[in-house]
């Protein structure tokens, strides 16, 4: 990852230095105190926290991306698409996994919050307009303000997915994947944001002079950072937790006796 990380600042038309740097900078500040500090039993909201700046990392670059490219205008049309549906899952991660964090740290209510029998119709038409909106886009409108629309739809569609599931659920939620997973699991996002944060080094180095892109940018590329620095060292913890202990004199003497 550092070797990729240099060749894309090595790009001849990278630039923004400073920005780069106080984003980077943002970001490691900010995940490698949260990593090492927080408590194992806390380690739920952490991961759900540090998956939720990586998703707002993803839509942010989306969102500079269009306005940069005025609307993905001469832009080839599968980068459209994939840039698109970067934003939407990336808005739906952000919320949804920021409200998950909100339940397990007891910030707001735990309890399941629905809206009944009409839940799933709510859900279903929030990602239809979504789609609708990303459809819209990629068949050449350049309009921001439905780029926008499919953002809040999709933020929206974040948080009634995750409402309805209560705090004391999402342990057992999470419990469905193999404990012998996690770890690689941990490792595979951190390394998919890691292209992430590759592609905001990208897209800023092209901002032009729009302030509101470069902020933006600067945020992202520090929510990226978060996620990396900060996923890595929990991932690192973790493992910790899985190798075994040296035994002490008393017990390898024990055992000796004992064979």
């Amino acid at each position: 990852m550092g070797i990729a990380i240099v060749a894309t600042l090595l790009n001849p038309s990278e630039g923004n230095w400073g920005l780069i740097a106080l984003g980077i900078a943002l970001g490691a500040v900010v995940g490698v105190p949260a990593a090492r500090q927080v408590k194992m039993t806390a380690m739920p909201q952490m991961v759900a926290l540090f998956n939720g700046v990586g998703g707002g990392a993803v839509f942010l670059i989306a969102w500079a991306e269009f306005r940069r490219s005025g609307g993905y205008a001469h832009t080839a049309t599968y980068i459209a698409v994939f840039s698109l549906f970067a934003a939407i899952v990336g808005s739906v991660s952000f919320w949804g996994s920021n409200i998950a964090f909100g339940k397990l740290q007891e910030i707001i209510p735990g309890r399941p919050i629905t809206l009944g029998a009409g839940q799933q119709a709510v859900n279903g038409l929030l990602l239809v307009l979504a789609l609708a909106a990303g459809v819209d886009i990629a068949a050449g409108s350049h309009s921001e303000g439905i780029f926008i629309g499919m953002l809040i739809c999709a933020a929206l569609l974040g948080n009634a997915v995750v409402l309805p599931i209560g705090g004391a659920d999402m342990p057992v939620v999470i419990s469905k994947v193999p404990n012998t997973l996690h770890t690689p699991l941990m490792s595979g996002t951190n390394a998919i944001h890691g292209i992430v944060l590759l592609g905001g080094l990208l897209v800023i180095g092209l901002a032009g002079n729009g302030t509101f892109n470069k902020v933006i940018l600067v945020i992202a590329i520090a929510f990226g950072t978060i996620n990396i620095v900060g996923g890595f060292l929990v991932t690192d913890r973790m493992l910790e937790m899985f190798k075994s202990k040296p035994k002490s004199k008393p017990e390898a003497d024990e055992e000796v006796k004992g064979g």
